[in-house]
C-alpha cells in the first residue's frame, strides 16, 4: 500500500478507487467468474475465442484477440487473477489518479496489446501457434514499470508490515510474480510480462521527450510572439518621436 496524504474520509490501500480501475476490475472478475462456472458445469472454455492465439489470428484474421485475452484469466486457478487484480488496485489507482482516466487507459492498452504483439511474433516464428496467450499480466507488468518510474521513493507496506521505497518494491513483487504466478499449460506467457515492461517504458519514454519537444516549441512560440510584440512596439516609438519633431503651426 502506497502512503498518502491524510484526508477526511478513511480508506484503506491507496483510496477511492478511479473509474477506469474500477471497471478493469469488474470486467476481469466477472468474465472469470462466468468461466470458472462455465467449466464446472461441464459446458466447456466459452471464452475460448477470445485467447490470444498466432494460428487464429493468421488462418482466420482474429485480431481481436489482442485486446480480449487481457480479461481472460485461468480458471483453474485462482492466484494469477489474484495477483493481477491486487496490482492493479494498489498501483493502478495511484497512476489513474495522477495521469487522469484517458490517458491511464491509453497506458493500459498500450502494454498490454504491445504484450500480446510481442508474444504472438516469437510463437508466430518458434511456435507453438496453438497455444493460447491468457491474462492481463503484460498491462499489469506496465503498470509497475510505470509505478516504479514515477514514484521511486514513494514508501510501500511490502507484506504489509515492512516499508520499502516504491523502485524496491516493484522489482520484488515483479520477480516474485515473475517465478511463480506461472501454472505449466495455463497459456500465461512470459514473453506477454517481458513485452508490457518493453512496451510501457517505451511509450513512457516517447512521451516524456514529445513533451519535452512541445514544452520547447512552445517556448519558442512565445519568445518569437515577445520579439515579434517588441519590434512592433520599438517601430511605434520611432514614428512617433518624428513626429513630435514636426513644427507645429
Amino acid at each position: 500500500m502506497a502512503a498518502r496524504r491524510q484526508s477526511s474520509s478513511i480508506s484503506f490501500g491507496p483510496g477511492p478507487v478511479p473509474p477506469a480501475v474500477k471497471w478493469l476490475l469488474i470486467s476481469n472478475t466477472a468474465i472469470f467468474v462466468l468461466s470458472f462456472l462455465a467449466i464446472n458445469l461441464r459446458m466447456g472454455d466459452i471464452f475460448a475465442p477470445f485467447g490470444l492465439s498466432p494460428s487464429m489470428v493468421w488462418n482466420y484474421g482474429a485480431v481481436w484477440q489482442f485486446v480480449t485475452y487481457l480479461f481472460l484469466h485461468s480458471p483453474v486457478g485462482i492466484f494469477h487473477i489474484l495477483f493481477n487484480m491486487l496490482t492493479l488496485w494498489m498501483f493502478g489507482t495511484d497512476l489513474e489518479r495522477d495521469w487522469g482516466t484517458r490517458f491511464f487507459l491509453k497506458y493500459y492498452f498500450v502494454c498490454g496489446i504491445g504484450a500480446g504483439f510481442l508474444d504472438f511474433a516469437i510463437r508466430s516464428v518458434y511456435g507453438p501457434m496453438d497455444v493460447r496467450t491468457i491474462g492481463a499480466s503484460g498491462a499489469i507488468y506496465g503498470l509497475l514499470l510505470a509505478y516504479g518510474m514515477l514514484y521511486p521513493n514513494r514508501t510501500i507496506l511490502f507484506m504489509f508490515l515492512f516499508p520499502l521505497p516504491a523502485r524496491y518494491f516493484v522489482a520484488i513483487i515483479g520477480a516474485i510474480a515473475f517465478f511463480s504466478s506461472f501454472q505449466s499449460g495455463s497459456g500465461i506467457s512470459h514473453l506477454a510480462h517481458l513485452g508490457g515492461m518493453l512496451f510501457g517504458f517505451g511509450y513512457l519514454q516517447l512521451r516524456r521527450r514529445r513533451m519535452s519537444l512541445v514544452g520547447y516549441l512552445t517556448q519558442e512560440y512565445q519568445a518569437y510572439k515577445l520579439r515579434r510584440a517588441k519590434r512592433k512596439f520599438q517601430v511605434y516609438m520611432r514614428k512617433r518621436d518624428r513626429q513630435d519633431d514636426r513644427w507645429v503651426n
